[in-house]
Order: C-alpha cells, then sequence, then structure tokens
C-alpha cells in the first residue's frame, strides 16, 4: 500500500535550527506487517525535540528517514501471529519496542531493551529490516521503530499499547513521549514522594509532563524554569509553586528550596544545563537528566559533593517507564483530572505544515503542536 510521509534526507548542520524546508512529503510504499508486526492508521503525532534533533543533526541518524516517534492511532491490519490486538483497536505508540528476552527485558525494564535499541539505531524494525520504499524503489528508514509523521505506519507489535476508544487521539499521542518520559522520570526513576521539593529545568512538553507529575504525587515546592515567559505561566497552571527564567538559577531559586532541591529534573538536553541542575541539588538529592544532549558533549560536575554529600545523578530514557502498565495508568490520572494532558498542546497541524511547525518548536514558542496526517489546509 502507499501512504504520505514526512521524509527527511539531509540533516542540517545550522544551529538554531533555520531550514525552510528540510522535510518533504513523499509518496511512500508500505510492505504489509509482517509476523509480529502491526499496520496502524495515524491519527495524531506530536512533535517532539527528538524529531528536531534528528533534522539539525544533533542526533545522527541513518538517511533518508521518514520521521515521527510520539503518536497514536488505530490498527488497520494485524500481522501473522499478532492474537492479543484487533482491527480498530486505538492504540498509543511506544517509540522503543522490546524483545521480551535480553536481560533488561526479563528485570522489566523494556525502555532499556537491547534489541530494541540496536534496531533504532540502525533505523529497522525489531524483527529486522525496513517496510518503506520511496517511489524510486529505495528504502526509506523507520524513526525509533515508529516514523509517525504520515497516514500509516508499519510496527513491531511491541510498539503499541491499547488505550480505550474514548480517549482523544491527540491527547492519547503524548502518553507515547512527553508523558512516558516526564511522568515516568518523576514516578519511576525518581520515585518522587508527597512533600519531596522537586526544580524542574525546561518546559517543553517533557518538563511540563514532568512538573504535572510531581504536582499528581503531592511534592512541594515545585520550582518550574524556563526562558519562556509564556511556557512559566503554563507550569504554575499545571501544578509549579515558583516559576523563574534561568537566570535566576543560583539566587532566587535556592531560597525557595531552602539551599536545594531533593529533585532536580533536566529537560533541555545540554551539559551546561546538566550542571547546573546539579549546582542545584540538595545535600542527598538527585539530578535527573532526561533531555538528549549532543552525541558529542560531555559533562563536568564536581567530584566532591558526590561522596561527601551523597548527591546522585541519574540518566532517564523514556522515563524508566513499563508502557504496557504505565500507559492505562496515566490514562487513569487523566481521566481523574490530574494530568490536564490537553494543556500541552499549542495546536493542530496538517502533514504539510510539519516545516513550518518544526520551525516553531525551534524557537520556543510551541511545546507541543499535534501533526494531523488525515488534515487539510491550516487548522491552528
Amino acid at each position: 500500500m502507499r501512504s504520505r510521509k514526512a521524509v527527511l534526507r539531509a540533516a542540517e548542520a545550522a544551529r538554531p535550527y533555520t531550514a525552510t524546508e528540510p522535510l518533504g512529503i513523499e509518496d511512500i510504499r508500505l510492505a504489509p506487517p509482517g509476523p509480529g508486526e502491526v499496520l496502524v492508521k495515524i491519527e495524531a503525532a506530536g512533535l517532539c525535540h527528538s524529531d528536531l534533533s534528528v533534522v539539525n543533526g544533533d542526533r545522527v541518524r541513518p538517511l533518508p528517514m521518514a520521521l515521527g516517534h510520539e503518536a497514536a492511532g488505530r490498527i488497520a491490519r494485524v500481522g501473522e501471529g499478532v492474537g492479543d490486538v484487533r482491527v480498530d483497536d486505538h492504540v498509543v505508540l511506544v517509540y522503543v519496542p522490546a524483545c521480551g528476552e535480553c536481560a533488561f527485558c526479563a528485570a522489566d525494564q523494556p525502555a532499556m531493551c537491547e534489541a530494541g535499541a540496536a534496531s533504532n539505531g540502525t533505523g529497522e524494525l525489531l524483527r529486522g529490516g525496513r517496510r518503506m520504499r520511496d517511489p524510486y524503489g529505495a528504502e526509506v528508514h523507520h524513526h525509533l521503530g515508529v516514523s509517525a509523521f504520515g497516514e500509516f505506519a508499519v510496527v513491531d507489535r511491541s510498539s503499541v499499547v491499547v488505550i480505550e476508544d474514548d480517549v482523544p487521539y491527540d491527547v492519547a499521542a503524548l502518553f507515547g513521549c512527553a508523558l512516558s518520559t516526564g511522568f515516568g522520570a518523576v514516578t519511576r526513576t525518581a520515585g518522587v514522594r508527597a512533600g519531596d521539593s522537586v526544580a524542574v529545568i525546561g518546559l517543553g512538553g517533557v518538563g511540563l509532563a514532568a512538573v504535572m507529575a510531581a504536582h499528581a504525587m503531592g511534592a512541594g515546592p515545585i520550582v518550574a524554569v524556563d526562558p519562556v515567559e509564556a511556557k512559566r505561566r503554563r507550569a504554575g497552571e499545571l501544578g509549579a509553586t515558583h516559576a523563574f527564567a534561568p537566570d535566576e538559577m543560583s539566587g532566587r531559586i535556592r531560597d525557595v528550596l531552602g539551599g536545594g532541591a531533593n529533585w532536580v529534573f533536566e529537560a533541555v538536553g545540554s551539559a551546561p544545563v546538566m550542571r547546573q541542575a546539579f549546582a542545584l541539588t540538595r545535600r542527598g538529592g538527585t539530578t535527573v537528566a532526561m533531555g538528549l544532549p549532543h552525541p558529542s558533549a560531555e559533562l563536568t560536575i564536581p567530584a566532591l559533593p558526590i561522596i561527601a554529600e551523597s548527591r546522585t545523578i541519574k540518566g532517564s530514557y523514556m522515563g524508566s517507564t513499563r508502557p504496557a502498565q504505565d500507559i492505562p495508568a496515566m490514562v487513569r490520572l487523566w481521566r481523574d483530572g490530574r494530568l490536564p494532558v490537553e494543556r500541552l498542546i499549542s495546536g493542530h497541524v496538517p502533514l504539510e505544515g510539519l516545516n513550518e511547525a518544526m520551525e516553531a518548536l525551534a524557537d520556543g514558542s510551541a511545546i507541543r503542536q499535534i501533526i494531523l496526517p488525515g488534515a487539510e489546509g491550516p487548522i491552528r
């Protein structure tokens, strides 16, 4: 079958992102789902900084690649051996497929699946190979096993989690990355408890999801940090008790936190900001890094506080989540009004507006824009 897809053929070396048309909408040929795979009709896909980092060259991926990794849709077809999902099931897509056999999967850490990481790195599906070709017959790589910026996607069965039909697709899409990463970092990686002090640096979709999660867990105070005033205001609406610009990091923020926070979450993907986050962490506290820095970035932090103050720095990929359990749990919290996910949505954009949406993400004016592959014309 055929599907329109947003395809990246050359990454932009310039930063900040200034390209005008890096993504082309192409008519891609999709192979049918093979054993253990499903075909998903994509109904909504979130635009994330992880997509931008591939476009601007910060994350080197094999090209050409059909982008998009945060999405929701419905099952259109199932491959051989798939018996636990059915056509028309509504699903959230997961960007780390899990083999179920490696040491990490056996330890209930699917976000760390070795086979999933390997296939994501080569732009293949979990069971090997690619299912997309361009009009000239050349293979197109998969983005994190999903490639959601398009009308349809062939994915591994482990890349989908079934949800209830009444969850709006634009809300559901955000559970696949923004919420999994931000909420998971707070609840799974950190295990934040009521009364813990929390700081979140960087208020994009992931950072604001972390603010919501900290509020849902009863943490306090919750300090939010970002250079964009509108994002600081949104953080206050979502549960932050205080919001500051980055230049206030060493003064007023430390006063509010009594010298430092139990937990500091870094959602920028910058080594200098990670160092600032570590400095904002109190004695016995933990810095949790969620953002993805450039592969060449190196982190230098003072060695003594790690021992003398029992401070910790931890990485959190996909929020350490267990998607099959955690996505339904997050949906329940959304139903209860404790995770107002829809407040993260900046607007809705047709597939043809993806390049302009990428610009809005890069300049900081958008939080999460939702790409609607089946829509036509501007619909912000």
